[in-house]
């Protein structure tokens, strides 16, 4: 087991980030994760915003109100507290989205196969089957970054940019999957599609977050079409 010695740092005059590991490990990311939800059960007054993000959290705050010192102690009081090294990822809420693996809804499928030495169909059951940690949300509002798949999905991403992938694109590389919450470029390959709306501000269905789990469920492209025409959210199989 690593350790995760957490670092602590000022960000302006309103901002600390708490950075525990170098490189992303699913364990700091559990701990980024933990610490995010053990500093907002604080209710400290003049604390603005408490976020992850792949391997630290951060916590923005009213210097009026709180101030700097006040709110590095307490910070520093919850690190203090765990062992990171071991902590546990909150019990997170669970989601599925059914998905279409065809070749118009999985451009980039075959070659991603070929790269990663297994065939298309093994990769689509394999992503079926394995529940997915949101490790963070980051590049366009609502967008999840998932993982991490075994070792043969360390696939680079792409040395030019597709020019345009849809909402609910699933786009796959370096043993992660980033679920598209709005039509954009990327250097990740299309593997699949979710029948998802994406991200909307003003919905009251719930978002996805950090330490959510979420499970692409295979289906055909009709059942695709009939979850997009019934308001393509996210399922519950598990909701806190």
């Amino acid at each position: 087991m690593t350790k995760i010695d957490p670092v602590l740092y000022p960000l302006g005059e309103d901002g600390l980030l708490v950075e525990f590991a170098p490189a992303l490990s699913m364990q700091a990311n559990a701990a980024a994760i933990a610490c995010r939800d053990a500093v907002s059960a604080l209710g400290l007054d003049g604390v603005v915003e408490v976020g992850s993000t792949l391997k630290s959290t951060f916590m923005r705050f009213d210097p009026v109100v709180l101030s700097h010192g006040r709110a590095e102690a307490a910070l520093r009081d919850v690190l203090g507290q765990e062992d990171w090294s071991a902590v546990e990822v909150p019990v997170a809420r669970a989601w599925r989205l059914p998905s279409c693996f065809d070749a118009d809804f999985a451009p980039q499928l075959e070659e991603f196969a070929g790269l990663a030495g297994r065939s298309a169909g093994d990769l689509v059951d394999e992503l079926a089957a394995t529940p997915l940690r949101v490790l963070a949300l980051g590049f366009a509002p609502g967008m999840p970054y998932l993982g991490m798949l075994p070792e043969h999905w360390n696939v680079p991403r792409q040395s030019a940019l597709t020019p345009r992938v849809p909402v609910g694109a699933i786009t796959a590389a370096v043993r992660q999957i980033v679920l598209f919450a709005v039509p954009s470029a990327t250097g990740w390959r299309q593997i699949g599609q979710a029948a998802w709306r994406g991200f909307d501000p003003y919905a009251v269905s719930p978002h996805l977050t950090a330490g959510d789990v979420l499970r692409f469920d295979p289906v055909s492209a009709d059942a695709f079409a009939d979850h997009l025409k019934s308001g393509g959210r996210l399922i519950a199989e598990r909701h806190l």
